[in-house]
C-alpha cells in the first residue's frame, strides 16, 4: 500500500532543534516533490518548506533561516532540519507527495495532494 510514513516529532525547549522524516512507502520518491506542512491547533495547514526533483529548497518566510530541508532519493526520505524553534512552530507536521506542485505553488494549493501523511506532533515549549 503506498503511503508516507512521518516521524521525528517530539518535545523540545525553545532554542532547540528536532529533524523530521517523511518517508515513501510503496513507491519512488524519484518521481515526487514533497511537501512539508504546519498546522497549528484551530488553523489551517500552512506550507512551510519544498522540494522538488531538481533538489531546488523553497521556504515560508517563517521558517527561513532556521529550517532546511533535503531529500534522499536512494532512501525514500526526505528531511526537514528544524532549528531555532520556537513556541510557534508548535503543531502537527505532515508531508505530502506531488507530482504536479513545484515551488511557489506548494504554497498556495488548497486542494489534495497525491500522498498526505498522518503527521508528527511537535511541541516547543519551556
Amino acid at each position: 500500500q503506498e503511503h508516507l510514513v512521518e516521524s521525528g516529532g517530539g518535545l523540545v525547549q525553545p532554542g532547540g532543534s528536532l529533524r523530521l522524516s517523511c518517508a515513501t512507502i510503496g513507491f519512488s520518491l524519484g518521481d515526487y516533490g514533497i511537501g512539508w506542512f504546519h498546522q497549528a491547533p484551530g488553523k489551517e495547514r500552512e506550507a512551510v518548506s519544498c522540494i522538488n526533483h531538481d533538489n531546488k529548497p523553497f521556504y515560508a518566510d517563517s521558517v527561513r533561516g532556521r529550517f532546511t530541508i533535503s531529500r534522499d532519493d536512494a532512501k525514500n526520505t526526505v528531511y526537514l532540519q528544524m532549528n531555532s524553534l520556537k513556541p510557534e512552530d508548535t503543531g502537527v507536521y505532515f508531508c505530502a507527495a506531488d507530482g504536479g506542485l513545484y515551488g511557489s505553488s506548494w504554497f498556495t494549493f488548497k486542494g489534495e495532494y497525491t500522498y498526505r501523511g498522518q503527521g508528527t506532533q511537535v511541541t516547543v515549549s519551556s
